[in-house]
């Protein structure tokens, strides 16, 4: 019974961290169509790339068995998550995005990076 309890935890807590990542594609989407267009194969496109690349390990992480390839695939999604951080940072430095944008968006990373530990 406790183990059937302890797998239930577990999925929710794979779910919430689905759904709040997910939560950061949409936001990051919605944001990055305000780009200039001479960033849309440079900075528009790492970012993309950051977040799908980190969705993938997501999905991977939750959905792997093995302790060592499940910590690996954390370890990747933590990669990426920091890669955005640097993005997000550059994104602000060259006032594409606002200090709202900004806060809101570290808001919503630090809260992943928080939930998957």
């Amino acid at each position: 019974m406790n183990i059937g309890q302890n797998e239930k935890e577990r999925n929710n807590k794979s779910l919430k961290i689905y759904q709040k990542y997910l939560e950061l594609i949409y936001y990051s989407n919605d944001i990055v169509r305000k780009y200039p267009k001479c960033e849309n194969f440079s900075l528009v496109k790492e970012i993309k790339n950051s977040l799908y690349v980190g969705l993938r390990n997501m999905m991977y992480a939750i959905k792997s068995y093995n302790k060592q390839d499940k910590l690996r695939y954390l370890n990747e999604l933590d990669i990426n998550l920091n890669l955005l951080k640097v993005q997000i940072r550059l994104s602000y430095k060259y006032k594409y995005i606002s200090l709202q944008n900004y806060r809101a968006w570290s808001v919503i990373i630090t809260d992943i990076c928080n939930k998957k530990t």
